[in-house]
């Protein structure tokens, strides 16, 4: 069962839109209400599925391509496993089965000249590695995945997001998410990464 939701600043700017009518606004209540009444009612339903996307930030193509890499391509009995990074100014994703905040490391935004760049440039990996700190950060929160991933295997747990954030989503998280997903991908065969705000940046370069 897949659950897809969206925060309601974006659904009220969808229905706007589309000018469309929320179905339960028939009965006189405001679009926010509606919205808030909606989700009481499909709680039970969210606390069924499988898998839980939250679509806020999601384009229609990026989350075509995430439901193809995530339930197309799953495997009977293979745990599919996302590591996600975001930023915090736009607010923790949704979707999130466990969450890590990287706020603390060294922030490669304030070095001169690596602003502009990602946590997938050399300059700036280069720039994280240099601090044991970030080391020991990869190194605990690996721990703590490669201890509990089994269990959750062991329970048939069908999909699992590892969500990972800092302050733009920029740098610290993708870096900290790609090598993650490096590291799990030799363990496992279902490993994905993806980066909420990195995409677009980089298409803009």
């Amino acid at each position: 069962m897949l659950f897809l939701r969206a925060d309601e600043d974006a659904l009220i700017k969808r229905y706007s839109e589309t000018r469309r009518r929320h179905p339960l606004s028939r009965d006189g209540l405001a679009l926010t209400d509606a919205i808030q009444q909606e989700r009481t009612l499909l709680e039970p339903i969210a606390d069924a599925a499988d898998l839980v996307i939250d679509t806020t930030r999601t384009s229609v193509h990026d989350l075509r391509e995430l439901i193809r890499e995530r339930v197309a391509g799953r495997s009977e009995g293979r745990m599919s496993i996302l590591f996600e990074s975001f930023a915090y100014r736009h607010g923790v994703p949704d979707d999130a089965d466990f969450v890590f905040d990287v706020r603390s490391l060294p922030n490669p935004y304030w070095e001169p000249g690596l602003a502009r760049f990602t946590g997938r440039d050399p300059a700036v990996v280069e720039y994280l590695e240099r601090h044991p700190v970030v080391a020991k950060m990869f190194g605990d929160i690996a721990g703590f995945l490669e201890h509990w991933i089994p269990e959750l295997v062991r329970t048939n747990r069908s999909y699992l997001t590892i969500a990972i954030g800092c302050t733009g989503g920029q740098h610290r998280s993708v870096y900290l998410v790609e090598r993650l997903a490096q590291h799990f991908s030799s363990r496992y065969p279902l490993v994905h990464a993806r980066h909420q705000v990195v995409g677009r940046r980089e298409a803009d370069r």
